[in-house]
C-alpha cells in the first residue's frame, strides 16, 4: 500500500509539467476559443485536453456523425481519433467528408493501423489518407498491439518501417502505437523501439488494482517523454456493467454507484496525460463531456488513492473485460 501511494503521490508533479498555463486569448483559433492546451509529449505539439474517438463517430449514422464532429468544433476540441479498422473505413470517410473539407487547418487528426505486415501497412495508410480526404495525417498508430509476440511480429515483418518512412517522406507528422489488451505489449514496444512519440492506452480509476497500464507502462512513458493519450476511461461499457465494447450490462457497476462520470474523467486527467479520447455518440454527449473537462482544476492524491481503493474489490475480468 505505501508503495502505491507514494507512486501516485509522485505523480502530481509530473502533471503539472504536461500542463500549459491557460489563456483564452492564446488559446483560440479562427472558429473560437479552444479547451484547454496539454503538451504531446516530445512531439512538440499542443493538444485539446479532450479529443473526439472515432470508432464512435463510425457507428453512426452520417447526419449524427455530423453534428458529432460540428459541435466538437463548437465546444473547442481539436484532437479527432480514428483508425482505418473502425466501421469498414467509414469512420474515416466520416472525416473526410465532415472535417478535412472545412476544418483540416484546425483540426489534429490522428488514425491508426492494425496491420501486420508491411504491405498491408503500406495499402493501410494509402487508403486512410485517400478516406481522410488530407495530404498528411498528425498522428499515425500503429494499432492494438496484443501481447510482446505480436510487438514482435510485427516488427519483423516491417510494420514499423512502413510507419517511420511515412514520417520520413512527409505523409505522417508524428508516430506512435496503442493497445488494450496487455499492458507487457506497450513495454515490449518500448524496449524494441524509442523512435515512436506517442502511446494510446487504457487508463481509469480501476486500472491500477488490475493488470495496470498506469502502474507497469506510466512511468517508462513519462521518462520517454512519450505524448500520453488516455482511452476507456469509463472502461468502454465496463463501468456500467458492461462486458463488451460499447455496451452497458448486468454486472456490477462503478458508474453511479461508486464514482460519478464526472469524476472518473477528473481522476484520468489528474495524471500527466496529454488528452483524452472520449466517444460521444450525440452533440449532446460531447457537450456533456466538454463541461466536465472544464470543471477540471485538479485531484488530490488522497481523492484519487480512494476512488482507486473504494472499486478494489471489483472482479477485473469483468470491468476490464478486454485486457489479457
Amino acid at each position: 500500500m505505501s508503495y502505491r501511494r507514494e507512486f501516485l503521490k509522485s505523480l502530481a508533479a509530473l502533471t503539472a509539467g504536461t500542463l500549459l498555463p491557460y489563456d483564452s486569448t492564446s488559446q483560440s483559433d479562427r472558429l473560437g476559443k479552444l479547451l484547454p492546451l496539454r503538451k504531446l509529449g516530445k512531439t512538440g505539439e499542443q493538444v485539446t485536453m479532450l479529443g473526439i474517438g472515432g470508432a464512435h463517430v463510425g457507428r453512426s449514422t452520417e447526419r449524427t456523425a455530423q453534428s458529432i464532429i460540428e459541435k466538437a468544433l463548437e465546444c473547442g476540441i481539436r484532437f479527432f481519433d480514428n483508425a482505418e479498422s473502425y466501421n469498414g473505413g467509414r469512420a474515416e470517410r466520416y472525416y473526410g467528408k465532415f472535417l478535412s473539407p472545412k476544418y483540416r487547418d484546425v483540426a489534429y487528426i490522428m488514425t491508426k493501423t492494425t496491420a501486420r505486415s508491411a504491405r498491408a501497412a503500406q495499402s493501410h495508410l494509402e487508403q486512410s489518407l485517400r478516406y481522410l480526404n488530407t495530404d498528411y495525417i498528425d498522428l499515425y498508430q500503429i494499432h492494438a498491439i496484443t501481447n510482446p509476440g505480436d510487438v514482435d511480429r510485427r516488427i519483423e515483418n516491417k510494420v514499423l518501417d512502413v510507419v517511420l518512412k511515412a514520417q520520413q517522406d512527409g505523409k505522417v507528422r508524428h508516430v506512435g502505437f496503442t493497445g488494450h489488451s496487455s499492458y507487457k505489449a506497450h513495454l515490449r514496444m518500448l524496449e524494441k523501439t524509442d523512435q515512436l512519440q506517442t502511446c494510446q492506452m487504457p487508463m481509469n480509476l480501476y486500472d491500477p488494482n488490475y493488470k495496470s497500464f498506469i502502474r507497469n507502462v506510466l512511468p517508462k512513458l513519462i521518462d520517454g517523454n512519450l505524448g500520453i493519450i488516455a482511452m476507456k476511461t469509463l472502461a468502454n461499457g465496463g463501468f456500467f456493467g458492461g462486458t463488451t465494447h460499447f455496451n452497458h450490462g448486468p454486472n456490477p457497476k462503478i458508474v453511479p454507484e461508486y464514482s460519478s462520470i464526472e469524476k472518473a474523467l477528473h481522476f484520468v486527467w489528474s495524471l500527466p496525460v496529454s488528452t483524452i479520447v472520449t466517444g460521444a455518440e450525440s452533440a449532446e454527449m460531447v457537450q456533456e463531456k466538454v463541461e466536465i473537462a472544464l470543471a477540471f482544476n485538479g485531484m488530490k492524491e488522497e481523492e484519487r488513492q480512494e476512488l482507486i481503493d473504494t472499486v478494489a474489490h471489483f472482479d477485473g475480468n469483468k470491468v476490464e473485460y478486454y485486457k489479457t
